[in-house]
């Protein structure tokens, strides 16, 4: 069993010692005399309604399901039984592992929810679905997707910049499907828009393994870090 021990000094100065039982996915947290234990045992996963052209997506997003298998993880996202949300979700519930789905009515009516989900969850809208990823979610992680998944990945990066959460979100970069983003990304903090300190919200990988392991060892900034 392999042990690291961390200090992070956040804010004015509140001292937090974080204990990463690595092998076991599991953190011990000490802040201000209070135990508690954290566990990145949810994952909130954003990806498309369809599977693409090419048949590598639906092979990287079965490679991710295996680890995430693997490491006894739970899946929360989109309820939907097509495209790349069908491919993950039906691989974690074969293997026996928690399926949170969650769903706008308006999307159930149209017949595209998964409902093999050990839990489904149905709101009343886009707003309330995304606050429930956002919110039973451990960690995040964003597949190949539309306009949807995009809009996903930039509120996340933008609720761990302004401190809303503090949860890590890593971009599986499927056969460099996002690397013109990431492009646009650079172009962006060329010319003034971004920090450069921002690039630190997002994990960017093509391995599940590495994806996984950074996440598991992802470290909070303080509100004074930006």
């Amino acid at each position: 069993m392999k042990f690291v021990l961390r200090i992070v000094w956040i804010g004015s100065g509140i001292g937090l010692i974080d204990t990463v039982l690595s092998n076991l996915n599991l953190k011990v947290v000490i802040s201000n005399s209070t135990f508690y234990w954290k566990t990145m045992k949810k994952i909130t996963v954003y990806c498309g309604s369809r599977k693409g052209e090419g048949p590598y997506y639906e092979a990287g997003v079965r490679s991710l399901a295996l680890e995430m298998i693997k490491r006894d993880h739970s899946l929360v996202y989109g309820a939907g039984r097509v495209g790349l949300m069908g491919v993950i979700a039906d691989e974690m519930l074969q293997a026996g592992k928690e399926v949170i789905g969650i769903i706008p009515q308006k999307l159930v009516d149209r017949e595209v929810a998964h409902r093999g989900c050990t839990d489904l969850v149905i709101v009343e809208t886009m707003r309330d679905r995304k606050w429930l990823m956002a919110e039973k979610g451990d960690g995040f992680i964003a597949l190949p997707g539309g306009i949807g998944t995009l809009e996903e990945l930039f509120e996340i990066m933008t609720l761990n910049q302004l401190h809303y959460i503090q949860k890590p979100l890593a971009l599986y970069n499927v056969n460099g499907y996002y690397d013109k983003l990431l492009n646009f990304l650079k172009h962006a903090m060329g010319e003034g828009f971004l920090y450069p300190e921002q690039e630190e919200l997002l994990i960017v990988s093509d391995d599940p393994v590495e994806i996984l392991d950074k996440m598991s060892a992802y470290k909070a900034k303080g509100p004074g870090d930006w």
